[in-house]
């Protein structure tokens, strides 16, 4: 149960390389996969996980081996968000920056095409703020974790209400 059959710095190795690789595979896929989570995201990462456990454990099934697979997903995590805090570049490397996909009253279709949004995701996102049409719509950004934020012309969408109420309760 405890016994290794691999060794500890290989385990370190397969873990580290395999979290990179996944993470860099996100970061390829778009922003707006990020903000979404599906039915077949849920999918995609049980067989991920299915699929990757293996290229990391490799023969090793004993608990130790498990624990340094955890520990070092935790460590590398840990040092990718240090990293991305003090180095520009990899902040720029690992972050999304916000889009603009819609501005005075219409969607910029190129922007919103490049993004992968579709009308049920441009829909859903005015519903969600409380909009019923695009011509409402002063500023429409993707952010960089993959929602959608809306600023309304007359600031009567729910979410500019619910910054109002946030800023007035911090002063």
């Amino acid at each position: 149960m405890f016994g290794m059959t691999v060794s500890p710095l290989e385990l370190i190795v397969r873990s580290a390389i395999v979290y990179l690789v996944f993470f860099l595979l996100l970061r390829v896929s778009g922003k707006r996969e990020l903000g979404q989570f599906t039915l077949f995201d849920l999918a995609l990462v049980l067989l991920a996980a299915n699929a990757l456990q293996p290229a990391m454990t490799g023969p090793d099934s004993s608990v130790t081996g498990g624990l340094i697979v955890i520990a070092t997903l935790f460590v590398v995590t840990s040092i990718i968000g240090l990293l991305r805090a003090r180095v520009p570049w990899v902040r720029g490397l690992l972050q999304f920056e916000p889009t603009t996909i819609g501005r005075d009253g219409t969607w910029l279709p190129a922007i919103v095409e490049e993004e992968g949004l579709d009308e049920a995701d441009l829909g859903a996102a005015l519903r969600e703020h409380g909009l019923e049409e695009v011509r409402q719509v002063k500023l429409a950004t993707l952010e960089e974790d993959g929602s959608i934020s809306i600023v309304a012309y007359d600031g009567t969408g729910a979410s500019a209400a619910k910054r109002r109420r946030r800023y007035r309760r911090s002063r």
